[in-house]
């Protein structure tokens, strides 16, 4: 679903298209991020020899059993082998790719930025302005805490709660922030117009259970103390009683929060009411003046629909906030900016941010400079950026064959669906209707993003990406009250993901994903299908898993199934879960099954779904065997491929809480133990710790 981004954080709406999203949301502190000491990638690391047909036989432990443990037999030598770079908090095939699609942005950025205009005009002109000035390190530290002057100064002069809730509105322009989110989005149900959504917001920490769980403590602690450092910074009173209070304070906003996993119900998150009436449910905050300041029309206000995400969270925070004191107020507004800012300020910002950022994910090192440029000029002019990647970098038969690929994943789950046994034949139907209605966008968007009313100048970093937030919300901002453009995208051409958009029942396929290992001209076809077809597999499947599968074949939030198959579909995906929820990706950490499950059923419609319309494209005739490898055995270490990720282990436990994905090896191992297919291809026999009885096997898709 497509979504407004805040710097630096998302609302619950973006997460819902994210979750649909294929990537391990890997930590990241590159935006945020600056001159790393030994920042690069170490020479050491092993390079993925695709050999002659797309898989890297060396990188197998063979010595492993598949049975036993196959994300180990597919690709255990490789891993072992591989020290994850010191800029980074993981490396895998979405990390390779994505470091080429910087090294390649950062092409493009040198060309421009060799020649940088004072005001540029046009889209070159500012890409290279916005990147040279960036890039000018002594300039920024030249002017000092200079740029965020009057930034403070207004927060400075907020001496109420009508002032606070004008400022936390303005925020989305800016680099403040405010304790609820605000997004406009297609309507759940009603796709054809834009909705307004408010939800839950203010933590600076990953997830509420950070706050309140003791096993973070650690980390709360890191957070108190980087929060002292950035008041300190710029020479706020007793900053270290200031973080204290902070913390408190979003401690409890904290306890108000729903959990993450609860935030995936669409219908429970659904909850439309006028402005009027949220006034009345959650007093203690100026809605009006709030909404007002964000930039929403005033006329009519007050009997205007929004939709709220978390009603009994948004009630608490706003009597959280009602009770809380101005100048604790101040405080972590002045946190917030300056820490959204840190990007954009002199260094002892920057280090301040990655020390903090460092206790989080285990990250040693800080990513060089220009890649965090890169970052930060994507984040402004992402798209403009794209148009150029494309240009550049993607060939049109990339395009044609991915079509081709997407029509065989197509017929192989309509197959699926009519020959589907749990399902009743009205649901069944109405399945096949939505099916049918799958648009599938590849490489690009069909129209690009104009940034003519986008000011640049240069050498005004901080007032460049200032005016780059204010821009892009601006831009959401003119789409309340006009019809939903279908074409607009949820992630730029150079990012290396896909993703299942349910309220436009559509699917999408960045251009720099459409690379080896995920998808390789040059492979085998079964390797290709176990790639590139998976991910296609799994991000149709998204329309039908336990969140998808309540938009209709339009697309609107709306029970098209009956409850006899709402029921078998929720067993099948209740003895999937439970897999998931004993699976131990480090010792005393489990995955979480509910927050996962999502994913999770696409991994296993999409892995199925792939070797299904592998045997279709053989037209009956029998695989060839390479390598002394069978068909259906490349399907199953293609897909293990694009997983074979290392994670620090600080990152695994963030992501365990935060992420709805699952760990990579649990992305391999447990989707293949409930595919009979794959029993039959490796040999798999009882007594090996991956079999699973025939009973036990979760079947949906």
């Amino acid at each position: 679903m497509t979504v407004f981004k805040r710097p630096a954080r998302a609302s619950r709406k973006l997460a819902l298209l994210l979750s649909a999203g294929l990537g391990l949301s890997a930590v990241t502190t590159a935006a945020h991020a600056a001159d790393a000491p030994a920042a690069t990638a170490p020479a050491a690391l092993p390079k993925a020899d695709f050999g002659t047909w797309g898989f890297d036989l060396a990188g197998r432990d063979t010595a492993a059993i598949p049975g036993d443990n196959f994300f180990k037999y597919a690709n255990g030598t490789y891993l072992d082998k591989l020290t994850i770079p010191s800029d980074m908090t993981s490396y895998g095939p979405f990390n390779a790719l994505a470091e080429l699609s910087r090294e390649r942005v950062q092409t493009i950025l040198n060309e421009l930025s060799e020649h940088p205009v004072k005001h540029p005009e046009t889209i070159e002109e500012k890409l290279g302005t916005y990147y040279a000035s960036f890039m000018d390190e002594k300039s920024i530290e030249k002017k000092g805490t200079k740029p965020l002057k009057g930034d403070l100064k207004t927060i400075l002069e907020t001496k109420d709660a009508t002032a606070f809730a004008a400022l936390s509105g303005a925020a989305f322009s800016s680099f403040a922030t405010s304790p609820f989110s605000l997004g406009i989005n297609p309507d759940s149900k009603d796709p054809t117009k834009y909705a307004i959504n408010i939800d839950q917001d203010g933590l600076g920490l990953p997830d509420r259970d950070y706050y309140l769980k003791p096993e973070f403590a650690e980390k709360k602690a890191a957070y108190q103390a980087y929060i002292t450092k950035a008041l300190t910074l710029v020479k706020w009173p007793e900053p270290a009683q200031a973080a204290a209070a902070i913390v408190a304070f979003e401690t409890q906003l904290a306890t108000a929060h729903w959990a993450r996993a609860d935030l995936r119900d669409p219908q429970k998150t659904y909850n439309p009411m006028t402005v009027a009436d949220l006034t009345k449910a959650a007093p203690g905050f100026d809605w009006l003046t709030w909404l007002t300041a964000a930039g929403l029309p005033k006329d009519g206000l007050e009997n205007r629909t929004v939709i709220v995400g978390e009603p009994s969270a948004i009630t608490a925070e706003a009597a959280i906030l009602a009770k809380a004191d101005i100048s604790l107020l101040q405080a972590w507004q002045v946190f917030h900016t300056v820490s959204s800012a840190s990007t954009y300020l002199p260094d002892a910002f920057v280090q301040a941010r990655f020390e903090f950022s460092k206790a989080l994910s285990g990250q040693p090192a800080l990513p060089a400079r220009w890649k965090r440029g890169v970052q930060a000029t994507s984040s402004a002019m992402g798209m403009a950026l794209g148009k150029v990647y494309v240009e550049r970098y993607f060939p049109a038969e990339n395009r044609t064959a991915m079509q081709k690929l997407t029509g065989d994943l197509k017929n192989a789950f309509r197959i699926r669906l009519q020959h589907n046994t749990w399902m009743s034949k009205p649901t069944r139907e109405a399945a096949l209707r939505k099916l049918e209605n799958f648009e599938v966008q590849v490489g690009y968007p069909n129209k690009w993003r104009d940034y003519s009313g986008l000011a640049v100048t240069k050498g005004d970093v901080y007032g460049n990406a200032k005016n780059g937030i204010a821009f892009e919300w601006a831009y959401w901002l003119a789409h309340i009250d006009k019809p939903v453009d279908r074409d607009e995208w949820g992630m730029t051409p150079q990012t290396v993901n896909a993703y299942n958009n349910p309220v436009f029942v559509q699917v999408v396929f960045p251009a720099a994903i459409l690379q080896p290992p995920f998808f390789n001209a040059k492979a085998d076809p079964a390797i290709n299908y176990g790639a590139i077809g998976g991910v296609i597999g799994h991000e149709m499947t998204h329309s039908f898993d336990d969140e998808g599968r309540q938009y209709d074949e339009h697309g609107r939030l709306r029970d098209w199934w009956t409850k006899a198959d709402a029921a078998r579909f929720q067993k099948q995906a209740d003895r999937l879960g439970a897999q998931y929820d004993a699976f131990e990706v480090l010792p005393g950490v489990h995955v979480n099954g509910k927050l996962t499950m999502g994913e999770n059923i696409a991994d296993l419609g999409g892995l199925t779904l792939a070797l299904d319309a592998y045997h279709a494209s053989l037209n009956g005739q029998p695989a060839p065997v390479i390598d002394g490898l069978t068909g259906d055995q490349r399907v199953f270490l293609g897909w293990a491929q694009v997983w074979r990720e290392k994670l620090r282990d600080d990152t695994v436990k963030q992501l365990v809480v935060t992420d709805p994905h699952s760990p990579p090896q649990a992305r391999v191992n447990i989707p293949m133990h409930n595919i009979d297919a794959w029993y039959k291809a490796w040999g798999v026999k009882p007594g090996e710790s991956l079999y699973l009885k025939p009973q036990d096997r979760a079947k949906i898709w």
